[in-house]
């Protein structure tokens, strides 16, 4: 059986841990940040984990991490 091929997308976006938990960022963060309050950009900076199918799908993209 062939290698299979890593989606260049998904891993630049995320990140499998040991645990198995998928690691993402939280989006809007990027620009048009002068009308954002600082709590919100602040909570905005830390990464959040996907849950349930979405978690199982970003795995299955990522087969070597």
């Amino acid at each position: 059986m062939p290698k299979m091929k890593t989606h260049r997308g998904a891993a630049k976006r995320f990140k499998v841990l040991k645990s198995g938990k998928v690691k993402r960022s939280k989006a809007y963060k990027s620009h048009l940040l002068t009308h954002k309050n600082a709590k919100r950009k602040r909570r905005l900076r830390k990464a959040t984990y996907l849950v349930g199918g979405d978690a199982k799908n970003i795995r299955r993209l990522l087969p070597y991490s």
